[in-house]
């Protein structure tokens, strides 16, 4: 991740001058411009090389487990930083939290040195450190994160092992199938031609993708290669995330699942920054961004332009059809109770549960399927090879 240096003026008019990491120079003027800072000068750093290592989830929430212990044991800030920063075992980190040490000796908030490392620590965290640290309430937010970022963690997981099943059998079918088109399937074809035998319909078809694939594999190569490149450029415009997701929720029990998936995450992040105050059209548009759909990213914006203009969460929510309407009846309790983050998360942990049920249907669903759809290919080629000799057997008796 390249390196910017900028200076800002602040609202006093005090210039301030550091580096920040981040993708685009874009994204440091969105950083800087929410730290409530003008923007005179961004530049990228050319030259400096800076650590690249990957940071689990699981590392962050150690992280913050143990920020939250020692804030409530009474450390100070800096003082509880530096032990973090020397006993992290992820490299990365460690480089990380050291740089966020600096940042809070020089006085910068917590919240700020965490902002300028978001492949760290996500714009979510860094808005709930924020209003721990305006509440004084830094310890229970770190608290609430670690809970957030383990279960939101283990509902990624949950999707993501639904989809290694039907990956791994799909790829043993492909491998299978070549196997026998390349290796197997000339070989029956050079017995057949040398007995001058009449082939079945069946047997000719399979030979000739045997010989299709022998000959042209380059083609057939460069196709699937194109084709996932043409689709993955397309998926990163507006237009085509936007169609692909739509088709996504659509798709039977797997659309389930991303749905059900995407309304706990969207529940449970809203819930958990209400409840750290965070204002709600903050919150919102937070969490349109950690959706993982754009269906429901724009759902989520276009009702944030609701509120702001007075209207509920409920009423515009409603309309978009993206919610199920328990979620939205709940939600609008919530708001007329006051208690719309204990509702969320109550409709976050409800929803967790939901994921599980839906992806053991999922899975339920997909292991008959794939034995049926490897046995009908498999089984039908070797069928087909197999038949001429069948033939060859009845002529002899």
């Amino acid at each position: 991740m390249p390196t910017f240096a900028y200076t800002a003026r602040t609202l006093s008019g005090d210039l301030k001058s550091s580096t920040m990491d981040a993708n685009t120079r874009e994204d440091v003027v969105a950083q800087l411009r929410r730290q409530k800072l003008i923007v005179v000068k961004v530049d990228e750093e050319r030259g400096r090389k800076k650590g690249g290592g990957k940071i689990k989830t699981r590392d962050i929430v150690i992280f913050t487990r143990q920020f939250a212990t020692m804030i409530n044991a009474g450390l100070p800030l800096v003082q509880a930083l530096d032990i973090l920063s020397k006993q992290s075992e992820n490299k990365t980190l460690k480089e990380v939290t050291r740089q966020v040490v600096y940042d809070v000796e020089s006085g910068h908030t917590v919240a700020d040195a965490l902002g300028k490392h978001p492949k760290a620590f996500s714009e979510l965290y860094v808005n709930m450190v924020a209003a721990g640290e305006a509440g004084g309430i830094l310890d229970t937010i770190l608290g609430r994160l670690a809970v957030f970022m383990e279960k939101n963690d283990a509902l990624v997981r949950k999707v993501k092992g639904a989809m290694i099943y039907p990956g791994v059998i799909i790829s043993v079918a492909v491998i299978a199938i070549t196997v026998l088109l390349v290796f197997v399937i000339p070989t029956f074809e050079q017995m057949f031609a040398s007995v001058n035998l009449t082939l079945p319909l069946p047997t000719r078809v399979v030979i000739g993708m045997s010989r299709f694939l022998t000959s042209y594999w380059w083609a057939v190569l460069a196709t699937a290669l194109g084709s996932g490149f043409m689709l993955k450029r397309y998926y990163a415009t507006p237009s085509g995330k936007l169609a692909i997701d739509r088709l996504m929720l659509k798709l039977p029990v797997l659309g389930d699942v991303i749905r059900k998936s995407a309304v706990s995450r969207f529940t449970r992040t809203l819930g958990t920054l209400i409840s750290s105050g965070v204002s709600i059209l903050d919150g919102l548009e937070i969490t349109a961004k950690t959706a993982g759909n754009r269906v429901i990213h724009d759902a989520i914006m276009q009702s944030r332009s609701s509120i702001a203009g007075g209207d509920t969460i409920a009423a515009p929510l409603a309309k978009s059809e993206v919610f199920p309407p328990m979620v939205i009846s709940m939600i609008a309790v919530g708001e007329q109770t006051g208690g719309l983050d204990e509702m969320l998360s109550k409709i976050a942990d409800f929803y967790d549960e939901e994921v599980d049920a839906a992806v053991s249907a999922l899975l339920s669903l997909l292991e008959p399927v794939m034995i049926v759809f490897l046995g009908v290919v498999v089984g039908g080629m070797v069928v087909a090879m197999y038949l001429p000799i069948f033939d060859m057997i009845n002529a002899v008796q």
